[in-house]
């Protein structure tokens, strides 16, 4: 079958694409300049390999001979992988909906020959798909001269700057407690009481929004506030959103309910999940958050795992042609693995003979707790316990020998670092030594193999590492290397942490306005340079990067770092307070910074115990450095000594005025500030 340029991709996505009639480009020079040399419109067509509809579209139009034609006379066509590309994709989303229009994937926009948009969409059914490219071609000849100026207007639009767009001020408000109570009662006006999360469908985790909601619980000593973020969490747990089999977490319900996922798993989504269940299960000592955590770790070890250490990027939604089947059951073929009563995953998994989702397929979604199911089928809490994990590995050991869902087998070093994150916070939750490890050797890989100097790269596969890094990729890899730092006290980690702070600081901050750019604007010339400050299903990077001054400032001594912190959440203090829907990590700063973060060194015999303990305590608005031995290697250790007999002594700072030293975790623990 013929081949288009595609093939010489790394990318899965832009592979599936690569023997279509389509004569795609990828985004480079020679498409670019192609167009301007014939004068000929660009289709700029923005997807991802686990993209359901970006499959559709495919199959439907770009595997069509008279839709390929129609195509390659018309217009220079551009496949981009959103995962590789973001920042052409935040772009053209942009264009899509100064627009007036919806944006989503496949995300397909059409450009001048100088890269400006003057019309988009998402997906489209062929025959719209193919009149719609009769008509913009027709339009392009006669009309030329009217795109150009739509095109102008649009990137305009597209190239406000966000301080403007926003109202983002460099205002001197002080840091308020009532301000932060305003914060939380407008993002609560929003919860579902019955089903947990927000109040939307489709249903997205947003784990920055629960992770801000318990921290505001743990430090206001509130247990209502901290119960809604753990109800929301049971019901994600329980949902059909989780894979009760394997492990990991869907992107999302289409429903309200969290039952009928769209099945596709993400990387990026469950390292913040891991994150964010571990957490809760250091407040709580809830059980189930234990097991989800460990069981999203068993996923990630035997199905997201490749050999050098890093973590592929994601699982698709379809297998077979089919959006879910390798994760959805009859109840005849459980009866079937079974062979015997099946009431109790029947009962706990509400299955039900004719299917409970469509075409008589059960997903796995369970709305009752072990103990109401055991105690409703007469069984021990431990004997139930014992069964339902006997049946879960029989069928898991079945749907193993399904045919899998397709994988985007790149890595990605931003969701790499988010993985390494949870699987940091999950080792302080549970002790399992295991996590700890897969993070470590998934910092080094990106270490060794995804950075050059103090250059970090976007993407990795088959050996090679390509696509210079973007602010997100940066952001979340220097907070992975901090946490790695804390939980090992080894100053390598601090140090490449730092070093990559500083590249950020040359390469991609914009001193007129106080903020990162999302895009490094020395790296390549595009029609907009942006700044990502919204948070969404990822935190916005400014606000990953105002955190990571902060807790770097402490560690470091840094006071411009510091000043730098405070001078960015300062100017999205307002925007903060009117809209926390999207900026729950910025308000998560907020509640840090007005806390205040302690300051916890801890030096001498027995420190890594210690450290540890207090890492995995409720408490964790603290930054903390350790060391078994005296040591001038930071700043922060200066003065710092251990007791008489060279036992680990505890100083808890702020502002690096120190209280008296203690000896033990539970003393350190009365010496740390709450929200009055």
């Amino acid at each position: 079958m013929p081949q288009n340029r595609l093939i010489h991709s790394q990318s899965p996505y832009l592979l599936q694409h690569a023997e279509n009639p389509v004569d795609w480009y990828p985004w480079d020079e020679q498409a670019l300049n192609r167009a301007k040399a014939e004068n000929k419109p660009i289709i700029v067509s923005i997807g991802y390999s686990a993209c359901h509809w970006c499959h559709v579209m495919e199959h439907e139009s770009f595997e069509d001979e008279d839709t390929a034609s129609l195509m390659n006379e018309n217009f220079v066509c551009i496949k981009i992988d959103r995962e590789e590309r973001p920042d052409l994709d935040n772009i053209y989303m942009d264009a899509v909906q100064a627009m007036g229009l919806n944006g989503g994937w496949p995300l397909n926009v059409f450009l001048m020959p100088n890269q400006k948009p003057f019309y988009g969409g998402t997906y489209f059914p062929n025959d719209k798909w193919k009149g719609l490219l009769s008509n913009i071609a027709d339009a392009f000849a006669k009309h030329e001269d009217q795109l150009a100026e739509s095109a102008e207007q649009f990137a305009t639009a597209i190239g406000r700057k966000e301080i403007e767009k926003y109202g983002i001020g460099g205002g001197e408000s002080e840091l308020d407690a009532d301000e932060l109570a305003e914060i939380f009662v407008k993002l609560s006006s929003q919860f579902d009481g019955e089903w947990g999360g927000m109040s939307r469908i489709p249903k997205f985790p947003m784990p920055s929004i629960w992770n801000f909601v318990l921290n505001y619980g743990v430090l206001k000593k509130s247990n209502s506030i901290q119960n809604s973020a753990f109800f929301t969490l049971t019901k994600i747990a329980w949902g059909g959103i989780y894979d009760h089999l394997r492990g990991g977490f869907a992107r999302y319900s289409v429903d309200g309910e969290w039952f009928a996922p769209h099945f596709e798993k993400m990387l990026y989504d469950n390292g913040q999940l891991l994150e964010l269940f571990a957490k809760a299960y250091q407040v709580s000592s809830d059980p189930l958050f234990k097991e989800k955590v460990l069981e999203t770790i068993n996923w990630l070890a035997n199905e997201m795992l490749q050999e050098d250490g890093g973590f592929h990027s994601a699982q698709d939604a379809d297998s077979e042609g089919v959006e879910g089947k390798f994760y959805t059951w009859t109840l005849n073929e459980i009866n079937a693995v079974l062979n015997e009563d099946i009431s109790l995953v029947s009962k706990l998994y509400n299955l039900k003979a004719q299917g409970n989702w469509e075409d008589g397929v059960n997903i796995l979604f369970q709305t009752e707790s072990y103990a109401e199911v055991s105690a409703e089928l007469d069984l021990k809490e431990e004997d139930f316990a014992s069964k339902l994990k006997e049946q879960k590995e029989r069928l898991l050991e079945v749907r193993n020998r399904r045919i899998y869902p397709g994988k985007d087998d790149k890595v990605l070093s931003g969701w790499n670092a988010w993985m390494s994150i949870g699987l940091i916070r999950s080792f302080h939750a549970t002790g399992e030594k295991r996590a700890l490890d897969l993070a470590e050797k998934n910092l080094l890989f990106m270490k060794e193999k995804m950075t050059e100097k103090d250059q970090l790269y976007r993407s990795f596969k088959n050996g090679q590492k390509y696509t210079p890094a973007f602010l997100e990729d940066y952001a979340a890899l220097i907070k992975a290397q901090i946490d790695l730092y804390q939980a090992l006290g080894e100053r390598t980690w601090l140090t490449d942490s730092q070093d990559l702070m500083t590249f950020c600081m040359n390469h991609f901050f914009d001193e007129s306005e106080g903020y990162f750019y999302f895009n490094n604007p020395k790296s390549e010339e595009l029609i907009a340079n942006k700044k990502e400050l919204f948070d969404n299903v990822i935190p916005a990077s400014n606000s990953i990067m105002t955190e990571n001054l902060h807790r770097l400032g402490l560690l470091l001594y840094r006071d411009d770092w510091t000043e730098l912190s405070r001078s960015m959440l300062q100017g999205m203090q307002d925007l903060i307070v009117k809209e926390p829907g999207f900026l729950t990590n910025w308000a998560n700063l907020y509640l840090s910074k007005l806390v205040p973060t302690a300051e916890i060194v801890i030096v001498g015999k027995g420190a890594e115990k210690l450290a540890t303990e207090l890492l995995g305590s409720k408490q964790m608005n603290f930054v903390i450095a350790w060391s078994e031995t005296v040591t001038d290697d930071l700043s922060i250790f200066d003065h710092k000594v251990p007791d008489e007999t060279g036992n680990a002594l505890i100083y808890v700072c702020f502002d690096r005025a120190c209280q008296r030293p203690v000896s033990n975790v539970s003393e350190a623990m009365e010496l740390l500030p709450y929200l009055a």
